[in-house]
């Protein structure tokens, strides 16, 4: 029952953690200028217009997953590279912000709401993954493969479309599949945890950037 309790609850954190990455990217468009996902009806907070249904599962089971891409036209946009450039970052920063704070809510419930009931650990996981899937998802859309926000933000940033840049951009998608399939299988299959470059990589920046955020919040708790 634990285990279907945790399903339940990166669920529902993964419900929260993509609608506020997809309505900030539309939001910051809109900002800059470009009214096209306003207009397709994705500047909101109702999650079912962003979800894929695939990407969503996959994010709940694996940790990784895909809203619907918002439609973006940067022509519309007042100044062409900045509006393209804080578009694609919109997401990763509101996860990052909403990381800071589900934090302290994490704690909290940890301190005053602990217990073994049912109800008690729904509550718990589900701070638990509003805190590690805002952190985790930032990370992983800053990865340079299209069509993440990474890609998008490199491409905002770099005038020059080199061998790199063409390579990304064709086959980024097929790689990052290929990482996430490693990276589910390796669960499984331990021997494959060695070559498993994903979950290193994640481990790896989610501790970098989840660090500030817990020794404030642990300080200020204290």
């Amino acid at each position: 029952m634990s285990y279907l309790i945790q399903i339940v609850a990166s669920f529902l954190a993964a419900v929260v953690v993509l609608t506020l990455h997809e309505f900030a990217h539309a939001f910051v468009a809109w900002k800059c200028g470009d009214p096209t996902a306003k207009f397709n009806g994705r500047m909101t907070l109702n999650p079912l217009r962003h979800f894929d249904p695939i990407g969503l599962v996959l994010f709940a089971v694996a940790g990784f997953g895909w809203a619907k891409p918002v439609p973006v036209n940067p022509n519309n946009f007042k100044h062409y590279r900045s509006g393209c450039f804080w578009t694609s970052a919109a997401g990763v920063i509101v996860n990052y912000l909403s990381a800071f704070l589900f934090c302290p809510l994490f704690l909290l419930v940890s301190r005053y709401l602990a217990g073994n009931t049912y109800g008690h650990q729904l509550i718990y996981y589900t701070a638990y993954y509003l805190y590690a899937c805002s952190l985790s998802f930032c990370v992983f859309n800053l990865l340079p493969f299209y069509p993440l926000d990474g890609f998008r933000i490199v491409d905002a940033l770099n005038k020059k479309r080199g061998k790199v840049y063409r390579f990304l951009r064709d086959y980024g998608y097929y790689v990052l599949l290929g990482l996430i399939l490693l990276n589910i299988l390796a669960r499984y299959i331990p021997l494959l945890g060695y070559i498993d470059v994903l979950g290193y990589l994640m481990d790896f920046a989610v501790g970098i950037l989840g660090w500030p955020i817990e020794r404030l919040w642990l300080l200020i708790f204290r």
